[in-house]
């Protein structure tokens, strides 16, 4: 079975991958440092197992093992970590598995040998303690490949029946979740203009009537004008007079 190591620090990695040596039917198929990578490597490689570390900067483990759920055969994720035993608890509720750091070989083998791809009622649990957080990305599917698009990037979101338009600064994909769990993950970054769309705070450049009488947001890196529902003006006007 192919196994995926992520951990940001060089040690680690380089032990998990010495103690996979000493037990047959695994092989390390690469290793990445922090959770973007770990996305990546994980479509490209198609592992069977990702011992994946929860505290990594930028996106941490939690959030990279939710965007790995997206994959066409997900794998399974053993979650290796140096959390306080208290908070071992939330993961062994879950069939999801968890290495504690120093990571040991028996334990190691243990864990290898009941890793088994997660179900979906195992994918949600993935959340884990970081369900109170927002992602640093959102997972999309371009051409059959999945592309990472930074939050801080995205400009707007924009509803179109069953899809949603991200449009961000290297262009625009389209996800399937839906706009109001899109304004609860990210309400603090993003405001609601119109019933189908979400603008980034910092994109705004101002609002203005539209020879029709109708206004428009004005975005500041791209000139684009989003419509603003007659709900929405006052909020919005609002916002542009805090800034």
């Amino acid at each position: 079975m192919k196994v995926l190591v992520v951990d940001d620090e060089a040690p680690a990695r380089e032990r998990l991958a010495a103690l996979m040596q000493s037990h047959s039917g695994y092989e390390v198929c690469g290793s990445a440092s922090n959770g973007v990578q770990a996305v990546r490597m994980a479509e490209e490689t198609q592992p069977d197992i990702v011992l994946l570390d929860i505290r990594m900067p930028g996106m941490d483990g939690l959030e990279a093992a939710k965007h790995m759920s997206g994959m066409d055969t997900p794998p399974a994720i053993i979650f290796v970590t140096a959390y306080e035993e208290h908070a071992i608890d939330a993961f062994e509720s879950h069939a999801v598995d968890y290495l504690l750091k120093p990571v040991r070989s028996e334990r190691l083998k243990g864990a290898l040998e009941a890793a088994r791809r997660p179900n979906r009622a195992q994918l949600g649990a993935i959340e884990g303690p970081a369900g109170e957080s927002s992602r640093s990305h959102i997972c999309a599917r371009v051409r059959g490949n999945l592309e990472l698009i930074p939050v801080s990037q995205i400009h707007y979101f924009q509803a179109d029946q069953k899809y949603v338009t991200v449009r961000h600064a290297g262009g625009e994909v389209l996800i399937e979740e839906p706009l109001k769990s899109l304004e609860d993950e990210f309400g603090e970054a993003f405001l609601r203009i119109h019933r189908n769309a979400l603008v980034a705070r910092n994109s705004f450049a101002g609002m203005e009537k539209n020879p029709q009488g109708c206004f428009e947001v004005v975005l500041k890196d791209t000139g684009e004008r989003l419509e603003v529902s007659r709900r929405h003006v006052a909020e919005v006007r609002r916002f542009l007079k805090s800034l």
